[in-house]
């Protein structure tokens, strides 16, 4: 097969000029983790998610 797509001399160009931007700082957990936790309580344990008491 004759070429390719692109050199690979310029592989990961742009993303080696581009800044580093830091993530934000999560308050509450991720929303995986927090949807598993209410998977737990809702369908496992049988209990009401949110309500306190």
């Amino acid at each position: 097969m004759p070429g390719s797509h692109g050199s690979l001399t310029k592989a990961g160009k742009v993303r080696e000029q581009t800044p580093k931007v830091q993530g934000r700082e999560r308050h509450s957990p991720i929303p995986r983790v927090r949807n598993k936790k209410n998977y737990i309580k809702r369908v496992i344990k049988g209990r009401t998610v949110g309500v306190r008491g």
